[in-house]
């Protein structure tokens, strides 16, 4: 198996009272991200300690073009309407290239 893949962090301030909410809609599109598509190694949803309105998204794809895939999912479109009403902000999404392991 190829080791290098590409990495994904989306990072969310969410609004006071809402954590749950946006959970949820986090674990729809992360269940279903691994589950259906080939591309997508590992999608971890992160609640950092001692910031109750952070969460944090650890995506593995295998390329870019099956993150480009991703964003044309079912799956993240119900999370893309389901959001923007649970957060304050939305963090620059960082990409990088996984060397190891």
């Amino acid at each position: 198996m190829d080791r290098q893949a590409f990495v994904v962090i989306a990072e969310f301030q969410v609004k006071p009272g809402k954590l749950l909410a946006f959970l949820e809609a986090a674990r729809e599109d992360a269940e279903h991200s691994v589950a259906d598509e080939p591309g997508c190694r590992q999608f971890d949803v992160i609640c950092p300690e001692g910031s109750e309105d952070t969460v944090i998204f650890y995506e593995v794809y295998d390329s870019r073009a099956a993150f480009d895939a991703h964003l044309e999912t079912p799956h993240l479109g119900r999370f893309r309407e389901a959001f923007p009403s649970l957060i304050s902000e939305e963090r620059p999404v960082r990409f990088s290239q996984r060397r190891y392991p």
